[in-house]
């Protein structure tokens, strides 16, 4: 049936009959006919056997269309034939035909109504097939005739409008590639004019319209250009952004700004402008120090381009190194200004971007969210530059300063090295709010370093002062005060301890700025530094003795040329500022027709001090400074400071104070106290015997310990002790000696009283002066420290004037010849009868002595103020002395009756009328140790005894002639041995 079927479609439509007529002779060659199938129909069929012949067919037979039946049974034929086995071969093959054909037969008859149905429906199909061809035909033939009509002249003309309009929008795309491929012309220009946002913003369009026309094969080489062009804006840019580290312009950092932000770039820019200053600082601080290293190397030979920053450091020669230091400190300050403007800058533009309307229209290219996360990043990351840029400015100045040894540096340039670090640490403080710890230990280890070496070299330099020193007084104004000095002018400025002490100028407003806010739009705190030292004078020496008032201008109106001495003086004799030798001082000649105008006037106010008094006290100041700058080593400084005082008075001491009559005094008389038994005594030794002492415990403990912890004794030759230590001894100076240029044996200038005046009132004086300094010191001192600051206030600079007693007693034991007057005493007859009414001469004499005295003292006056406390203390000494001869006097006396008893208080009335009129000392010193003695001739034995253990005052021998004379005439032996006996007891402990 499927045979029947392919030929069917092969062939056509064709009917049953033309289709059977068309097969193949194979195909055809048993094809039974109708009656054959009929005939086949009637034969009785044996379905059983019938299908049993169908099996016996070979199965190659129903394989596929193609296969050659005849073929197939030709091949099988065996090559020898046999006409039986092949009619019954044939037979067979017969009989299989025929079985098949039947049932060939029996199934096309079974399908013949549907072969029928099927026929009728493909007949159909032909004749709609036909229809539809006729359609197609007349529908092809209109079609011709519309496109002759219609297509061709109307639609020609839309394709064309079509053509034009593509024509038109490539010659745009042409333009504008060609406007892209001369853009780099103008981002150049812009580059130049440093326009960086609009270059980025025509560079950023350039590359949104190179993306739209990608599909042109030009396009692609002009995006990579495009790309390389925004990558050398970006170069530049950061160029741009580095050269606001030094010199920060408003302008110009906000167009960096602005190109960042069209680049969405604004963080990266934060961290490239980080590490901008970091190299800023590293390359402005080597450029400089390299410039003054060549510039002091000249020609030679070495390649500093090539050194370490540190090792840069130690080529600076010490007459750079300040200019150096403030050039550095000026250039790091315009970097750290430049850190604070863009600060300034960012904290502005957040201000504005608050306060700004919400962009609508989509312009920003930055969401909120994303602007205020920026915002927020980039103010941490400028808080957290701070510290990190000022740790970097402290370890390039640290190198620097520890690159140079300054120990020996003159004072003027420390301070000005210790000034300059001083404001660098305020701008530190005020940059981000750090105690610069760095700067602090490295500037305390120069000082240290320093301060040894000045203040061991300031020592030395006071001992040659005062063994040159004459004692001369150095004529100073009256209204005198330390605070006149320029060394003390940082004492009247109310400025932070960390800040330099002496250079500041005064604020003209309560509210001071600070450092950025006063030079933010110019300027540089550190030019301040230069050009000060000529404003540092003074005016405080008077001008040929006088004040500049209305009296003494009347007086002098005509004598004006002092004044040039006064400024000779200031610069020569007593400004020392450096702390060299001066190599002439003015001279004495000037010095004295300065003094004795000054004098002659009587100036009770004027201060007495030398100009080494001058030198201490312009070195103190000198020493405050450096502790007003430096706090940690305050201490190390006021141990100093109180060295300087302790040599000044160990020094006033040694050459004045000393009693070296001692070894001169003849041995006392011997216990028993005969009248023959005895020696004259020189009323130096009797005052020093008498138990009230010159030096008070306190002052012979301070002099014990200078000399312990202060003097090199063996240096001087004064002790055969063993050797100290060497570093100890380094710390030591060398006692001084007096100059030989003062004399201290004339009597006509009362052994040198002028000279111990100035040298004890210069001590006092200066003790007053660190009177007035103490709370200064107090508050720079640490609290742990303070006992050591009281303790040489109460013990060292309070016993200053203590020293006025040995000082002026060698004076008054000189002044009045007390041997004389033994000797007119021991003259006198004591054992007379009757009451005389005239005193003796001996108390003339003494009188006399007193009045020659105060005529020399009045002598002395003229040349150097006395002042009252100097006065009194020579005239109580005289006194004493005077009183404690005569009762020495009285002591020798053999024979006294009662009668002789009241010549003595005649005499002894007589001597105080008399001294009263040339002193005003009241009361008269030791009245009552003469008034005592005489009376006590007068006591009975029992009294005498009691006497003898309450009177301690009075000397072996004194007691002794009182019982010897005064008792002996009426008391037995064996009560005056008891009474000499107790007088023994009471000796025996002092020997």
């Amino acid at each position: 049936m499927q045979k029947i079927k392919s030929l069917m479609s092969r062939q056509g439509l064709k009917s049953p009959q033309e289709s059977m007529a068309d097969m193949s002779p194979v195909e055809n060659f048993r094809i039974p006919s109708k009656e054959e199938l009929r005939e086949l129909r009637e034969q009785p069929i044996d379905p059983q056997a019938e299908q049993e012949i169908i099996d016996s067919i070979e199965e190659i037979y129903f394989s596929n269309d193609s296969f050659d039946m005849v073929q197939y049974e030709l091949e099988k034929l065996p090559p020898d034939l046999n006409l039986q086995e092949l009619e019954e071969y044939r037979d067979k093959l017969k009989r299989q035909q025929g079985a098949v054909s039947k049932k060939v037969a029996d199934l096309i008859l079974e399908k013949q109504p549907s072969y029928v149905k099927e026929l009728e429906r493909v007949t159909s199909l032909q004749t709609n097939l036909q229809l539809a061809a006729v359609i197609c035909t007349n529908a092809r033939r209109q079609l011709s005739s519309a496109k002759e009509g219609f297509t061709e002249a109307s639609l020609g003309l839309l394709a064309n409008q079509r053509r034009r309009q593509l024509l038109t929008g490539l010659l745009k795309s042409l333009r504008t590639i060609k406007t892209l491929q001369r853009t780099d012309v103008r981002l150049s220009e812009m580059l130049e004019e440093e326009d960086y946002p609009g270059a980025i913003q025509l560079c950023l369009e350039c590359q949104k319209a190179a993306s739209t026309f990608k599909h042109y094969s030009c396009i692609s080489e002009l995006n990579s250009k495009l790309q390389d062009t925004l990558e050398q804006i970006e170069e530049q840019l950061d160029v741009a952004l580095s050269k606001t580290c030094k010199h920060f312009d408003v302008s110009h950092y906000t167009k960096v700004q602005l190109a960042y932000t069209l680049l969405g770039k604004t963080q990266t820019a934060m961290d490239q402008l980080h590490m901008h200053f970091t190299q800023a600082i590293h390359n402005t601080v080597f450029q400089v120090v390299l410039g003054y290293v060549e510039l002091c190397a000249g020609n030679a030979d070495t390649k500093f381009q090539k050194m370490q920053y540190k090792d840069l450091c130690t080529h600076i020669t010490p007459d750079s190194y300040i200019p150096c230091l403030t050039d550095l400190c000026k250039a790091l300050w315009e970097v750290m200004l430049s850190y604070y403007r863009t600060m300034q800058w960012h904290e502005e533009h957040d201000k504005e971007e608050e306060v700004a309307v919400p962009d609508t229209d989509g312009t920003n290219c930055e969401s909120p969210g994303d602007s205020t996360v920026g915002r927020s990043y980039v103010k941490k990351k400028l808080e957290h530059g701070l510290s990190r840029i000022w740790q970097d400015v402290q370890l390039k100045v640290k190198a620097y300063l520890l690159g140079t040894d300054m120990s020996n540096f003159k004072y003027d340039d420390f301070i000005v090295v210790l000034d300059v670090i001083s404001r660098l640490m305020q701008v530190g403080e005020e940059f981000c709010g750090s105690k610069s710890e760095v700067l602090q230990e490295s500037i305390k280890r120069q000082s240290v370093n320093y301060f040894k070496n000045y203040h061991r070299t300031r020592l030395e330099e006071l001992r040659m002062f005062l063994e040159n020193e004459t004692w001369e007084l150095c004529p100073v104004k009256s209204n005198f005060s330390i605070t006149q000095l320029h060394e003390f002018k940082f004492m009247g400025q109310c400025r932070s301890p960390s800040v330099s002490p002496s250079r500041q100028p005064v604020p003209s407003e309560p509210m001071e700025l600070s450092l950025f806010e006063q030079f933010v739009q110019g300027g540089n705190p550190f030019e301040m530094q230069i050009d000060n030292k000529e404003e540092e004078t003074e005016d405080v020496l008077a001008s040929n003795g006088y004040e500049s008032d209305e009296l003494e201008k009347n007086v002098y109106q005509d004598y004006d040329s002092d004044s040039d001495v006064a400024e000779e003086l200031k610069q020569d004799y007593v400004d020392e500022q450096t702390g060299d030798v001066p190599a002439k001082s003015v001279s004495r000649e000037t010095l004295r027709s300065r003094k004795r105008s000054d004098y002659n006037l009587n100036k009770a106010n004027a201060p007495i001090l030398t100009n080494t008094t001058l030198n201490v006290i312009r070195l103190v100041g000198k020493y405050m400074q450096m502790m007003n700058i430096l706090k940690p080593i305050a201490f190390d400084v006021i141990h100093c400071v109180s060295q300087l005082f302790d040599y000044y008075l160990y020094a006033v001491y040694t050459f004045f104070g000393r009693n070296d009559m001692h070894a001169t005094c003849p041995s006392t008389p011997v216990p028993g106290g005969q009248p023959g038994g005895s020696r004259q005594v020189p009323p130096g030794c009797w005052y020093e015997s008498s138990g009230l002492g010159l030096i008070s415990s306190r002052l012979r403990t301070t002099l014990n310990r200078i000399q312990e912890s202060l003097i090199d004794m063996e240096a001087g030759g004064e002790s055969i002790g063993p050797h100290g230590p060497p570093e100890e001894r380094k710390e030591k100076v060398p006692s001084p000696h007096l100059s030989q240029l003062v004399v201290l044996t004339a009597s006509g200038t009362l052994y040198g009283l002028a000279e111990r005046v100035v040298a004890t009132e210069s001590l006092v004086f200066l003790a007053e002066q660190f009177e007035l300094l103490q709370p200064h010191l107090d508050t720079m001192m640490p609290p742990a420290k303070k006992p050591f600051l009281q303790q040489f206030y109460s013990q060292t600079v309070s016993t200053a004037s203590e020293l006025r007693k040995p000082t002026y007693w060698i004076v008054a034991a000189k002044a009045i010849d007390y041997e004389q007057m033994l000797l007119l005493m021991a003259g006198v007859k004591w054992d007379i009868k009757e009451i005389m009414s005239q005193h003796n001469v001996y108390v003339d004499v003494l009188l006399k002595e007193f009045e020659q005295f105060n005529k020399r003292l009045g002598d002395v006056s003229r040349q150097v103020r006395i002042p009252l406390p100097v006065s009194n203390v020579l005239w109580e000494h005289c006194i004493r002395l005077a009183n404690r001869t005569l009762v020495e006097g009285y002591a020798n006396v053999k024979k006294c009756s009662n009668e002789g008893r009241a010549l003595m208080q005649l005499d002894f009335q007589q001597f105080l009328m008399k001294l009263e009129k040339l002193t005003d000392l009241r009361p008269i010193p030791d009245k009552e140790f003469v008034e005592t003695y005489i009376k006590a001739y007068y006591l009975t034995e029992n009294d005498m005894e009691q006497f003898i253990k309450n009177h301690r005052e009075y000397s072996m021998k004194q007691l002794a002639n009182l019982v010897n004379v005064c008792l002996g005439s009426h008391i037995n032996k064996k009560a005056r041995q008891k009474l000499l006996a107790a007088i023994d007891d009471i000796d025996r402990p002092k020997r």
